[in-house]
């Protein structure tokens, strides 16, 4: 608001809606959290420490610890997109001719197209995308339900599914997700604060050595977070080892689609999801074992 990138007439405060501030267990051994837990509640939660890892270890790195006793997981997963040429003053954003998500037709990371590119950097949701998570949007016509990956347009400028009378009033994670090992690797300039220039959340379940099932969900690489689209298949039935753990790091890196929305190079932020991708595969699969 003080780069008046958002302008808005009024500003409401949820913060007293009592009821969007529970982690709750359901009766099929899944798990409701309201959009207003904190991220410190979700990292202090001994439910999702045990059951949801990968949830917990994505909400310790948002941000700093003063932050996180603010910050909200409803707020992470609505989180705007950002951009070199998008966060900056009006002064700044001015002298650029403004841009395609704030004021301008232009995008200057891709001045040849139409889309805007400004990337998606919320910690949580690619942890939740792995978990199958549900979310709940309340309106005065009533309440609806949807998948969180259908949430996510994969537009930079209207990179969410929520009308302006629209709220997200909480999320669910499945019972049958519950238990599954989980790894949260995240790049950044600094060792807090900063939001990730590149992350990789990691789930995996094993039977007898060998994977029974695993998804890779990628993050501040493409304007939405995102599955890697044939993870599962590339994992299951195998025994993990170095050479599938980079193979896995192969697919995420082509899946993701960094430009010059960072202060890093795109082709340093995609090595780096290759990287951490192999990592985060390999410290699940060491996980089960401990």
């Amino acid at each position: 608001m003080r780069q008046k990138l958002f302008e808005p007439e009024y500003v409401l405060d949820l913060r007293a809606i009592g009821g969007l501030r529970e982690i709750k267990p359901l009766p099929d051994g899944g798990i409701e959290i309201g959009a207003l837990v904190t991220h410190r509640a979700i990292e202090r939660s001994q439910f999702l420490r045990q059951h949801y890892p990968v949830l917990t270890e994505a909400a310790m790195t948002v941000a700093s610890p003063v932050l996180r006793n603010m910050g909200t997981i409803g707020g992470n997963i609505c989180l705007d997109t950002r951009c070199l040429w998008y966060n900056q003053s009006l002064t700044w954003r001015k002298g650029c001719g403004f841009c395609i998500k704030k004021d301008g037709d232009i995008c200057h990371v891709a001045p040849g197209g139409t889309k805007c590119w400004a990337t998606f950097s919320g910690d949580t949701p690619p942890a939740l995308l792995c978990l199958q998570a549900e979310i709940e949007i309340a309106s005065p016509a009533g309440i609806r339900r949807l998948a969180l990956s259908d949430f996510y347009t994969g537009l930079g400028d209207s990179y969410r599914n929520l009308q302006p009378n629209e709220l997200l009033t909480r999320i669910f994670l499945p019972g049958s997700c519950a238990d599954y090992r989980g790894v949260y690797r995240k790049l950044r300039v600094r060792g807090s604060i900063d939001y990730p220039l590149a992350g990789v959340a990691v789930v995996m379940r094993r039977c007898n050595g060998h994977v029974s099932d695993a998804r890779i969900g990628i993050t501040a690489v493409n304007p939405a977070p995102l599955l890697v689209k044939g993870a599962t298949e590339l994992l299951v039935g195998k025994a993990v080892d170095d050479a599938l753990a980079e193979s896995a790091g192969d697919l995420a890196a082509r899946m993701s689609k960094p430009l010059t929305t960072s202060a890093l190079t795109p082709e340093y932020r995609r090595e780096m999801i290759r990287v951490f991708t192999k990592r985060a595969v390999l410290a699940a699969a060491q996980s089960h074992e401990n």
